[in-house]
């Protein structure tokens, strides 16, 4: 069994699914407030209804980012806390990952561009294809997660995945789909791959990924306008 939890993309989702990705609880509760209230009794309420205990779940699947940093936060530090208590692995699955996969199983899209808005005028973007041994999404080879300025084309006129699709300058007839968000389920079909290809990690190496690491300073700061 394994349970994937997500507080980064503004909202509160909780999905246990077992290692054939059969869904056995998946509630997503939308909007950030009031994110470290509602995670821990979802996680309980998820548990219950799939029948399974805490010792019961093989690995920890969450949101590593990156993203919001107060999500970030909350999501990294639940999952930590729930590994050092019942002694279980932890699997980080990267934000925009995970908005491509949600490209894939919703409109079946196997090269895309991801474009997650980072503020301060910038988005959190990569580029991701299908691996087809595996059916999920995977950074293209030689490609890396960066972040990118407002109004930034792209090389190629793959379409752009996410809620900073429209931020960005798109090419003629490039499609845009800013509507797709994951929730938990999504995280836990890649990180049930991702477990079983590299296992898992102690509470103290499930470490979050910002990008920026700087957003604490003002524009001006950064030097920007």
């Amino acid at each position: 069994m394994f349970l994937a939890v997500d507080t980064v993309f503004d909202q509160c989702s909780v999905a246990v699914v077992d290692k054939d990705l059969q869904i056995l609880s998946c509630h997503t509760e939308p909007g950030k407030r009031e994110q470290t209230q509602l995670i821990l009794p979802m996680i309980e309420a998820a548990l219950q209804e799939a029948g399974v205990k805490p010792g019961d779940i093989t690995a920890l699947i969450f949101n590593r980012g990156p993203g919001p940093f107060s999500g970030i936060r909350i999501n990294t530090a639940v999952v930590q806390a729930l590994s050092v208590a019942h002694n279980i692995p932890c699997v980080g699955v990267s934000s925009l990952s995970a908005i491509a996969q949600a490209a894939f199983d919703e409109q079946d899209l196997e090269q895309v561009y991801v474009a997650f808005d980072a503020r301060m005028k910038q988005v959190y973007f990569a580029q991701y294809q299908l691996d087809s041994t595996t059916q999920v999404m995977s950074l293209t080879e030689g490609t890396n997660e960066q972040l990118l300025d407002y109004d930034q084309g792209t090389d190629l006129a793959l379409p752009i995945v996410g809620n900073g699709a429209e931020l960005l300058t798109a090419q003629q007839d490039q499609p845009l789909y800013a509507d797709i968000q994951p929730d938990a389920a999504t995280l836990a079909k890649l990180g049930v791959a991702q477990y079983l290809q590299h296992g898992g990690v102690p509470a103290e190496q499930a470490l979050p990924v910002y990008l920026r690491n700087d957003a604490w300073k003002t524009l001006k700061e950064q030097g920007k306008a």
